[in-house]
């Protein structure tokens, strides 16, 4: 392995920093509830607005709209929800004998208050809302509670919040940051304690979301996007360059890289990179993604290849390489795969109807992104009778004694007593 191009990383706000603004932010809203949100959302974003989106603001976005971007929107809910509504099929609740007398089995119940955060960010993401909360709608969530940064107009943007609605979110907050998430953790006068939160965010809703788990649930920590590509000798430059701006211009902290066999695809790469970045506005994050953080990655091998995307766990991993199928089997850790070069990246952030919200930082060695599964419970239960008790107690009883846990060879003794009696 060899590194072409390596990141070079400027963190401008220390992870010490960012873990003791969010501890104290949490800890004002759980002290202070709807007043310490009020303050924070002037602080950061200069809103003095009401937290809740009201009936009103609903049904003016739902007029003042376009019928085009509604119809987008429309869309991206109708596959979403058919993509999480297969992904719920492969759960199904059962119940067996595991011997006499023995019955077991577990049943899929819906987590019943979701909290469903949609960041604000650069740009309006269309497809956030209906990332986040549809999956909950079609998990069977009761109360889902959206809250989204009021940062467009005074109040969260119009697309984004016809994409809540439409996708079945039940309450609206205008607020953003770690005060929305300490909001729908604890709960305050105007805003529901919620069971789990979900959702991406920047560097200080992920933090909050981890101090917060415990309290709540959570689905994951998803930082800055991600993209690797891993590429041969067959691979075009121009459509790497685009695949890997098209994640970089997400945030400045968002990493690019490119993994290739090829020295000339790698060289190629970045002279197709430099010259789209021309084109870009100043003000695009890409630019400064790619300079401090952007990698290329030269690797003597395909094999060698494999196993620096496996090392890297990358949010999204895009193949373009001949026959990129049959790969799959050597690939184990990444949020999602893109299979081939015709496959962006970019259809699954829009529209194609997987999730976009997934692992990043090396997470996807130990899970994968956010699906229909993460808004329900698998519960396990249990019935025991007959011979099953018998069995069972004895077994009990001898390995409490062992264990010199009285209370449960107790327990276990009581229901043999029973059964030598009848």
């Amino acid at each position: 392995m060899e590194y072409m191009k390596k990141a070079d990383v400027v963190e401008q706000t220390s992870s010490h920093e960012v873990e003791q603004t969010v501890k104290s932010i949490i800890e004002n809203v759980k002290a202070g509830g709807d007043a310490a949100v009020r303050e924070y959302e002037k602080k950061f974003g200069d809103s003095d607005r009401p937290v809740r989106v009201s009936e009103e603001e609903i049904e003016h976005c739902i007029r003042t709209l376009p019928e085009e971007v509604k119809v987008l929107i429309d869309r991206v809910v109708e596959r979403v929800s058919d993509f999480a509504k297969a992904q719920l099929s492969c759960l199904t609740p059962f119940e067996k004998d595991f011997g006499e007398g023995i019955k077991m089995g577990h049943r899929i119940v819906p987590i019943e208050k979701v909290g469903a955060y949609v960041p604000g960010g650069r740009f309006p993401l269309l497809s956030s809302g209906p990332m986040v909360v549809a999956p909950a709608k079609v998990a069977g969530a009761k109360r889902i509670v959206a809250a989204s940064p009021a940062n467009y107009e005074g109040g969260i943007h119009p697309a984004v919040l016809y994409g809540l609605i439409r996708s079945g979110a039940t309450d609206i907050f205008a607020i953003g940051g770690a005060q929305a998430i300490a909001a729908m953790a604890y709960g305050t006068e105007s805003i529901p304690e919620v069971d789990i939160i979900a959702g991406p965010g920047n560097r200080f809703v992920a933090e909050a979301k981890r101090q917060v788990f415990g309290k709540v649930g959570i689905d994951l920590i998803a930082g800055p996007s991600e993209v690797m590509v891993f590429a041969d000798d067959s691979a075009s430059p121009q459509k790497i360059a685009a695949d890997l701006l098209a994640q970089a211009e997400h945030d400045p902290y968002a990493r690019a890289i490119l993994v290739t066999t090829s020295r000339t695809v790698a060289e190629e790469t970045e002279k197709a990179i430099e010259g789209f970045l021309k084109t870009f506005s100043p003000s695009s994050p890409a630019h400064e993604s790619w300079e401090k953080r952007g990698e290329i990655i030269y690797a003597d091998s395909l094999q060698e290849g494999l196993d620096i995307c496996n090392d890297y766990a990358i949010e999204h991993l895009h193949l373009h390489i001949k026959n990129s199928r049959e790969l799959m089997d050597k690939l184990n850790n990444y949020g999602s795969l893109f299979l081939d070069e015709g496959s962006s990246v970019v259809f699954s952030d829009k529209v194609s109807g997987t999730n976009h919200t997934l692992p990043t930082q090396k997470a996807a060695r130990y899970t994968g992104g956010l699906w229909a599964g993460s808004y329900v419970k698998v519960m396990t239960h249990q019935e025991i009778t007959g011979q099953g008790i018998q069995y069972l107690a004895s077994h009990a009883e001898d390995q409490s004694e062992i264990e010199g846990l009285e209370g449960h060879k107790l327990s276990a003794t009581v229901r043999l007593t029973e059964c030598a009696s009848k």
